[in-house]
């Protein structure tokens, strides 16, 4: 909660005299498991659901000083960080084999996906988009069951 909940918080609201004077924007980093239930990781979900409904509400308060808020919400991306203490090597091949099957796109997502996502989110192309919360994710969130 700390993370994803407590530091967007306390990041947003230092950072808000200068987003107003520029007119700048927000793009949080979220997670498909905003969106969706999965099992084994309640507390993430929860973390990044707050997140996710933290990104509306801040838009409508920044939204009128013409500050835009938006997240982007990836599913499973290949960043090796789940060999950092969550999986092995023989666990994690597994699971990215899984994502054929847990992904529309039969596939997990790489960096580059959601990096350029937040690039046009951030950008002036996106001058009309706030309070979206825009799965990156190959479509796992469409997914039933997940």
């Amino acid at each position: 909660m700390n993370t994803n909940v407590r530091a967007p918080y306390q990041l947003t609201m230092l950072a808000v005299p200068y987003l107003v004077k520029t007119k700048g924007n927000i793009v949080n980093v979220s997670s498909v498991a905003g969106l969706r239930s999965f099992p084994n990781i309640v507390a993430y979900c929860t973390s990044k659901a707050a997140l996710d409904q933290f990104t509306r509400c801040v838009c409508l308060e920044l939204a009128p000083k013409g500050v835009r808020v938006n997240a982007v919400n990836p599913g499973v991306i290949e960043t090796g960080i789940h060999l950092k203490g969550a999986m092995n090597e023989d666990e994690y091949k597994a699971y990215l084999v899984k994502c054929k099957d847990t992904h529309a796109l039969g596939r997990s997502g790489n960096v580059k996906e959601v990096s350029s996502v937040i690039a046009f989110l951030a950008s002036d192309a996106a001058s009309n988009i706030t309070g979206a919360t825009l799965p990156v994710d190959g479509g796992r969130h469409a997914m039933c069951p997940s």
